[in-house]
């Protein structure tokens, strides 16, 4: 069996273009307004962010995904919660999501559910949830379910990733070990899930069964490999975000104070003055 030959997805693309020229047509607005420009750096990683979005809700991983194999399902699972989130925060620059969460209601539940312990719990509960077998048949029958779960997806991760990549002072992120601390623990959430899927003798999500075999890959092959993409390849992303926040940690602390290198020379200096006298 062969995967489906390429074919457009005109409402994906048009929802994916409409996000990205409603950003680009605010911060053009904003930079006349006030004559602030918008840092390159900070569209492209928006651009990326969305980018990775349609990447995951296109042909070819849309159709695998929905028609063949749950491994992809499972890999654009991770583009959406573990990729995409992290680069569309990086990319807002504050003033704009200041504009979303300006009405006090929203205030006051993004601050609630901005708040780690809070963040980490819903989003793992709705992991949880799109994982029960009864809601992964349900969403490949249902486009529109499907598309309500890959919203809920993106938005419990963007709070989720919020403690660690928040540019806004009044929900501030937490400091570099509370982060490491909290990713670490991320880490070990998919953990019971991704077990059921690894070491299952019998297919969790039968309706994938029952779909046409591609590339001689399988029932519980499929399920396995999915189950060590949630594990592994979700965990080696998060561990490269824990490794990049150590080191940017570790130079901050080069430079503050207690950690000036030229202190510490003077500091020596002074002892083998004292160790001649």
């Amino acid at each position: 069996m062969q995967l489906s030959p390429w074919h457009a997805h005109p409402d994906v693309w048009l929802l994916f273009g409409s996000i990205v020229a409603a950003y680009l047509i605010a911060v053009r607005r904003h930079e006349r307004e006030t004559g602030e420009p918008v840092a390159t750096r900070r569209t492209r990683f928006f651009v990326a962010g969305v980018a990775v979005l349609w990447i995951g809700a296109d042909w070819p991983v849309h159709d695998l995904a929905e028609r063949y194999l749950y491994l992809v399902h499972m890999s654009q699972h991770l583009l959406f919660t573990l990729i995409a989130p992290p680069l569309l925060i990086a990319g807002m620059p504050a003033w704009l999501l200041r504009r979303f969460i300006r009405p006090k209601p929203v205030a006051t539940a993004f601050g609630f559910l901005t708040k780690p312990l809070v963040a980490l719990i819903v989003f793992n509960a709705a992991l949880l949830f799109v994982h029960w077998p009864a809601v992964v048949e349900l969403s490949v029958r249902s486009e529109w379910f499907h598309f309500g779960l890959h919203v809920m997806l993106v938005s419990t991760a963007l709070l989720m990733w919020w403690p660690v990549m928040s540019p806004l002072p009044e929900y501030p992120a937490l400091p570099a070990p509370g982060q490491m601390l909290y990713l670490f623990l991320q880490s070990l959430a998919p953990t019971i899930p991704a077990s059921f899927l690894t070491f299952g003798n019998h297919l969790l999500y039968p309706v994938y069964g029952t779909f046409p075999r591609i590339w001689g890959i399988s029932p519980l092959t499929d399920q396995l490999i999915a189950g060590l993409i949630m594990k592994l390849i979700g965990g080696a992303i998060l561990w490269v975000f824990i490794t990049a926040i150590f080191f940017r940690w570790y130079r901050q602390e080069r430079h503050d104070e207690g950690w000036d290198a030229s202190r510490y020379r003077d500091v020596e200096h002074d002892v083998h003055v004292e160790l001649q006298r």
